[in-house]
């Protein structure tokens, strides 16, 4: 990460991510015929794109290595359709085109890591259902009791170091509890990576990428790919120690007012299975007790404030 942090470049960015896709898309999807001989690049060649997209070969080069920063609309499309670029996919190159054209070096503030009082009550409001607030990064900012435990073994980590990234890749328990481990993976890294094209100089980014890249060998294999397809919703299954296996269907919605910040909440239709699993959840006694209103929350300080429940 460092260097693409050193680098500071809308349009690096942008022949990154045109690089990194050009290298996953083989001549036989796009109806080229392979001559004989043994290919040294995987993927397309400059040429072969730079030809299905009707631009120059040296015009595409020269996006590709950063000299070129102002690709038309028309141009980005046409890259697209070349890439048989799926739509979230397609709106990030454009979103790379247009920053790379009006780039400045300056680095951003950090989004707030303060959840609004208002939206740790609904936090509330939403049990037995987990559900939590996370960063642009995936730290877990706040959440109820269900959402805590839903991810097993996640509270006994110190409340500033539990991130949801940080969770799937290095907690010993991640790759046991997801019935899909491998897609969970692709789709946080497809989160962080779009970030990165869109605000690669973040701090806060590039200090969880960085531990990632050096921590996890699945992790920096991801992130080569430059994969951004986003899932907002859905159903994931967990094979959860305490309560067994149960499938919730989730929901992830940006909260207005608050940059960067996202409340996931799941469901589940009342009188399953599932739905016991999911009650129960909500009243296990973890390791750190809740605090009074059963909802913790990363303080100024990134420290959890839990008061200790009676008895214990």
């Amino acid at each position: 990460m460092a260097h693409e942090q050193r680098s500071g470049s809308g349009g690096t960015e942008l022949g990154r991510f045109l690089r990194a896709r050009r290298t996953q898309v083989t001549p036989g999807e796009v109806g080229l015929t392979i001559g004989p001989g043994l290919r040294r690049t995987p993927g397309l060649r400059r040429e072969e794109l730079a030809t299905l997209a009707g631009v120059s070969i040296d015009y595409y080069t020269r996006l590709e290595r950063g000299k070129e920063t102002r690709p038309s609309p028309a141009v980005v499309d046409a890259l697209a359709r070349a890439l048989h670029l799926e739509q979230d996919e397609h709106d990030h190159l454009r979103d790379l085109a247009a920053r790379a054209a009006r780039y400045a070096p300056e680095l951003p503030a950090a989004p707030s890591r303060t959840v609004r009082p208002g939206v740790k009550l609904l936090l509330e409001s939403l049990r037995p259902n987990p559900a939590y607030v996370v960063s642009r990064t995936n730290d877990l900012l706040a959440h109820n009791p269900g959402g805590l435990q839903l991810f097993a073994g996640i509270e006994s980590w110190p409340a500033k170091q539990r991130n949801i990234a940080r969770y799937l890749f290095l907690h010993p328990a991640a790759r046991e509890l997801f019935d899909d481990w491998d897609n969970q993976i692709r789709g946080c890294v497809s989160r962080l990576r779009a970030l990165a094209g869109t605000d690669p100089d973040a701090p806060d980014l590039a200090h969880l990428v960085g531990e990632l890249l050096l921590k996890s060998p699945e992790f920096a294999r991801l992130w080569e790919r430059y994969e951004v397809k986003a899932r907002a919703y859905g159903q994931k299954t967990f094979r959860h120690p305490q309560v067994g296996t149960l499938t919730l269907g989730f929901q992830s919605m940006q909260l207005e007012g608050t940059p960067g910040q996202r409340l996931n909440a799941y469901h589940v239709e009342p009188g399953t299975s599932d739905h016991d699993a999911m009650v129960l959840l909500d009243v296990i006694i973890p390791s750190t007790a809740p605090s009074r209103a059963r909802t913790h929350a990363v303080d100024a300080r990134g420290l959890d404030t839990p008061s200790e429940p009676k008895g214990e």
